[in-house]
């Protein structure tokens, strides 16, 4: 039996996700989201138009898409309820945030040299994407306060801890070995085992490429 009823969010469980960008000064912020879709080499990403994040990432134009493990919910917990920004907006400060200036020690990550942007990237994070923004839509404008920004990221590069890697695959991530950290209504999980074989999987992995992945740096 079902009932209607209003959610005061509606995350149902999509994948945690650290973004490392470059404040104006040249320093690292960086910060947790978790709103987020992939289609091929590409991604969407929501985002407060007021977040530190997303002022720099549009005045940059580039940013790390750091994707941690199950094990590393310790180190995304060191971030939460802290921003970039000082003043602290008036919208977060009410829920409790403050301002941060060195995130990476706050949440005992190493920062880590990026190959194409001037980002860094995250080292404890087995999987690393250097990202270009190509594109954004305002949204929310009239309804919260400040709006949001969903922002187009191509990727440019990919950087992946070779233990989730296939074995005898060069270019293949193995999914029974990949344990991202999701966030679910505000709490964290793991995946579980494979419930049972995917019929899309019988479509060959690279029969996905996109022509950005010979547009990649």
């Amino acid at each position: 039996m079902r009932r209607t009823c209003e959610p005061n969010i509606l995350y149902f469980g999509t994948p945690v996700v650290l973004i490392s960008t470059r404040n104006e000064d040249g320093s690292a912020n960086l910060a947790p989201m978790s709103s987020i879709f992939w289609l091929g080499w590409r991604c969407m990403i929501g985002l407060a138009a007021m977040s530190k994040t997303t002022q720099n990432i549009l005045r940059e134009g580039e940013c790390v898409l750091n994707l941690p493990s199950f094990d590393m919910a310790g180190a995304v917990n060191g971030l939460a309820l802290t921003t970039g920004s000082s003043p602290v907006p008036e919208g977060k400060a009410k829920r409790g945030y403050e301002f941060c200036a060195d995130k990476f020690s706050r949440a005992g990550l190493t920062p880590a040299n990026s190959e194409i942007v001037t980002a860094p990237r995250v080292e404890e994070c087995p999987v690393q994407l250097e990202a270009k923004l190509e594109g954004r839509h305002q949204m929310a404008q009239k309804d919260w306060p400040g709006g949001a920004h969903c922002m187009e990221l191509r990727i440019l590069r990919v950087h992946v801890d070779e233990s989730i890697m296939m074995k005898g695959e060069k270019n293949r991530i193995d999914p029974d070995l990949w344990r991202p950290l999701i966030m679910s209504f505000q709490k964290f999980y793991g995946l579980g085992p494979q419930l049972e074989p995917s019929v899309l999987a019988r479509v060959p992995e690279h029969m996905y490429r996109t022509p950005d992945h010979a547009a990649a740096v």
